[in-house]
């Protein structure tokens, strides 16, 4: 018997590229040779109930300054969080990423997050160094990524 609940599931991360439109050469900023696939872990494409749009991407390594995201607003609430790979010492990034929110720099070298309530313009975001790969995620507060220059995509 099959649950009831197994539409819920995303078995296969499916690719999301397209999903980010502050991100690639599309958009002004040239693919990073160090950022991988976008693959989405939850968005309303897959499951049609859900209320978020959660994405996950490999950071590989780099040793000169990549920008990554341009600059951008939303209106919902996203929470972005790295985390490094060394199981012996989590906190560490193994890594460098700058970040901007309403203008000002901020520098992480620890697995971490933030916070970004809607209508806070954020980024660029990109890395001066990163050693050796950690993990991104996006977590938008909303079915669909979108931004001040891209309305949300049904």
């Amino acid at each position: 018997m099959t649950s009831p609940y197994e539409r819920l599931f995303v078995r296969k991360m499916p690719n999301c590229l397209a999903d980010l439109v502050n991100e690639g050469s599309d958009n002004g900023v040239p693919d990073p040779d160090n950022v991988g696939e976008a693959l989405a872990l939850m968005r309303s494409q897959e499951v049609p109930e859900s209320k978020v749009h959660l994405t996950y991407t490999w950071i590989n390594p780099c040793d000169e300054p990549v920008l990554w995201v341009k600059e951008h607003v939303h209106d919902y609430d996203e929470v972005l969080i790295w985390h490094g790979n060394d199981p012996e010492n989590p906190d560490d990034l193994g890594a460098e990423i700058y970040f901007d929110i309403e203008g000002i720099r901020h520098t992480v070298t620890t697995s971490g997050s933030v916070y970004l309530p809607a209508g806070t313009r954020h980024c660029p975001l990109g890395f001066t160094r990163v050693d050796r790969p950690f993990r991104f995620s996006a977590l938008s507060l909303s079915p669909n990524y979108g931004s001040d220059e891209h309305a949300p995509k049904p």
